[in-house]
């Protein structure tokens, strides 16, 4: 094993990075053809959840985590005209039917209550007990809802022999067979508020260079999405607006994206392997935002070996912390919940690279 000079760093990496964008490509395109598929059956039988659409180009409802490990947004239907809340109020409910003693937990950081009267208009089946508490839209029951609706298209769609239930989850996962292996999916019902910003993202803060003001308010022109992942509160998610803050990053000719591709390949070779990784690339993702807030001049990212491994330095240093803050809801920690013993293995590779810089395991 050799150390690499900048130029040898630059030249393997990016041939990696070329090989694993065909493969991802690939798995992508067999996915998104199941889960239109699936979800068009749901549709038929479920008003309340959309069918997520097929593309030739980029899917924004599929998001890659890891190579093996997806994330596929369900849009909701009958949901519109969303505002914030106009008061606080204690929730004394569970999902059993029970009155507790003491409230429910109040939520924290990405997460937030969500009352069907926050929208100005709404089907009447999102009223229904099947997913609503108080006037509360729940979604471990559109959880329930929506899980058994994923069993039932399996079978209608004569999809057995290919997509799977995941069952050890609280949340709905499949397994779906590939031509290249098997890809877990977490199917995650969304409410799409294409029309307002989110009051917990106080974003930007003041006095940033990067991005530009014009930049902010394309961004948070489109909105935010609410992910029925938890018990009783919805979790906050920014992906399209993340999107195209990334498809904007290098308008200066800058190496942003190329040093993003070489920092994921690098963590699924090499510093963060596994099907299920405690590291993925919303995580990385979330690193080149801080990095380019702190380094917001187009000379910063012009020589792609000193911008890399800036970006490893501060890959190690939050996760030798355990601590990434969400870079729109700042005061979210995105590996609060991410296992410390995993972490502190990750972070004892990236010193080793950053020691010796290398493009395969010793």
């Amino acid at each position: 094993m050799k150390s690499l000079t900048a130029g040898d760093l630059e030249d393997c990496l990016l041939a990696k990075v070329d090989e694993r964008r065909q493969q991802i490509s690939q798995i992508v395109e067999e996915v998104q053809r199941v889960v239109h598929h699936l979800t068009t059956e749901i549709s038929h039988q479920d008003i309340r959840f959309q069918a997520v659409p097929y593309s030739d180009t980029y899917n924004g409802n599929i998001k890659v985590l890891a190579p093996s490990q997806f994330l596929v947004t369900i849009p909701v239907k009958g949901l519109a005209g969303y505002r914030e809340a106009r008061e606080q109020r204690w929730r004394y409910y569970t999902l059993q039917g029970t009155r507790l003693s003491c409230p429910l937990q109040d939520p924290e950081g990405l997460q937030q209550w969500l009352e069907v009267e926050q929208f100005m208009k709404s089907l009447w089946q999102w009223h229904e007990a099947d997913v609503n508490i108080e006037g509360d839209i729940v979604p471990a029951k559109v959880l329930q809802v929506f899980r058994k609706l994923v069993e039932n298209a399996i079978g209608t769609c004569h999809l057995s022999g290919k997509v799977s239930m995941l069952t050890h989850h609280s949340a709905v996962w499949v397994a779906v067979e590939t031509a290249t292996g098997q890809v877990e999916l977490e199917l995650v019902p969304t409410v799409e508020i294409p029309t307002a910003w989110s009051a917990k993202a106080r974003w930007p803060p003041c006095l940033r260079r990067w991005p530009s003001r014009q930049r902010v308010e394309c961004i948070k022109s489109f909105g935010f999405a609410l992910l029925a992942c938890s018990h009783y509160h919805w979790q906050l998610s920014f992906l399209q607006a993340e999107q195209v803050l990334l498809e904007q990053l290098d308008e200066d000719g800058g190496c942003r994206r190329k040093c993003l591709r070489a920092l994921r390949q690098m963590k699924e070779d090499v510093w963060c392997p596994g099907r299920r990784p405690v590291i993925t690339s919303h995580h990385l993702q979330t690193v080149l935002f801080w990095t380019c807030e702190k380094y917001p001049h187009p000379k910063d990212w012009r020589v792609f070996s000193k911008a890399f491994l800036r970006l490893v330095r501060k890959l190690h240093k939050c996760v030798s912390q355990h601590f990434l803050k969400h870079y729109f809801v700042r005061k979210s920690n995105l590996l609060r919940s991410a296992n410390s013993g995993d972490l502190d293995a990750v972070a004892q590779r990236l010193a080793l690279f950053l020691k010796n810089p290398q493009i395969s395991p010793p």
